[in-house]
């Protein structure tokens, strides 16, 4: 679901006049029955002046269609920015753009696709910002029959406008290179660089029509689940993580780590809403686990999707022993 969806000129049109965030706040009221919270209302009214900054470009057509908000179906998740349109075989193309306000960041050594940083109030564990937008991306190909059908290129980047780069700098490590080179990162006085992007994606306007297809686009697992989870068991990545799922994923394997170099037991309880991710940490666990370096137990729970939407709420609980991994689910 597209929260707020325009052309080029009516986005511009509404940052000139000071409105888009009230406009993306009203549709996210009328559509999601959410409110919006100051702090979220505020990062729309800043980033987005960046976004303009950016898109005052003639070369970007005046009819390339915007996106804000895109919710990606079935979890909790939002693509922040969307730019929509045909490149020069007239075959359609799809900007996503996450934005970032963060100014510092640290690598984590050894733990895949995480960084650490001020957000929420305090230094948190989280996704690369490329990370994000790559397994964004991934999802939308992988799920959305229209983009599909129609061989619709995504190109993931991601947007730091208040982040100045340093030489060498934690953003650009690489052990983020796989990441960086699927969707580069744009940080302050970056602004030619990211029109350049964008410019080689599209150039003709679509007046908003892929944005449509993609927003209507039936979901279809372009693999069925069952063959997801035999590829994962034979070490083959299906089901890709996005922001906490990774965050968690990691975390339960370095807690498995620990357990095998000091012999000690531990606990971890993830809880989340239906959508949330649970069951794709718990398959990507199962393929990780069961390698040759672990033992590991899952006592037999299955659920269905209906099964999902109709509970409001699962636990999954994960007990660590030497060499030894346990998971289970259970309803409350």
């Amino acid at each position: 679901m597209i929260v707020y969806s325009g052309t080029k000129v009516d986005f511009m049109a509404e940052v000139e006049n000071d409105t888009i965030a009230n406009t993306i706040r009203n549709m996210i009221f009328e559509k999601m029955y959410r409110k919006t919270g100051d702090s979220e209302f505020r990062a729309w009214v800043y980033s987005l002046r960046y976004m303009y900054i950016v898109l005052n470009d003639e070369n970007i057509p005046k009819d390339s269609g915007i996106a804000i908000e895109y919710n990606l179906p079935n979890t909790a998740k939002r693509v922040d920015f969307l730019v929509s349109g045909y490149n020069e075989n007239n075959l359609a193309n799809v900007v996503i753009i996450e934005l970032k306000q963060w100014e510092k960041l640290k690598k984590i050594e050894n733990l895949d696709g995480l960084v650490e940083t001020f957000t929420g109030g305090a230094n948190r564990r989280v996704v690369h910002p490329s990370y994000q937008a790559w397994s964004y991306a991934e999802m939308i190909r992988c799920y959305n029959e229209y983009v599909q059908a129609a061989d619709v290129k995504i190109w993931p980047c991601a947007y730091l406008h208040n982040y100045k780069r340093n030489e060498p700098d934690p953003l650009d490590d690489a052990i983020y290179s796989d990441y960086l080179n699927d969707a580069p990162a744009f940080a302050k006085g970056d602004v030619k660089k990211l029109r350049d992007y964008i410019k080689q994606a599209i150039k003709v306007g679509d007046g908003k029509e892929v944005l449509y297809d993609i927003d209507n686009g039936r979901i279809k697992p372009s693999k069925s689940l069952q063959d997801a989870i035999v590829g994962m068991l034979e070490n083959n990545p299906e089901f890709n993580l996005i922001d906490d799922q990774k965050v968690v994923f990691e975390r339960v394997i370095e807690l498995s780590q620990q357990c095998e170099r000091d012999g000690k037991k531990r606990v971890l309880i993830a809880k989340g809403g239906p959508g949330t991710g649970k069951t794709v940490i718990a398959v990507n666990l199962l393929a990780r686990l069961t390698q040759p370096s672990y033992c590991s137990f899952f006592p037999p729970f299955v659920t269905t999707t209906r099964e999902f939407a109709s509970n409001c709420t699962l636990r999954f609980y994960i007990t660590f022993s030497r060499k030894l991994f346990y998971l289970i689910y259970w309803r409350i």
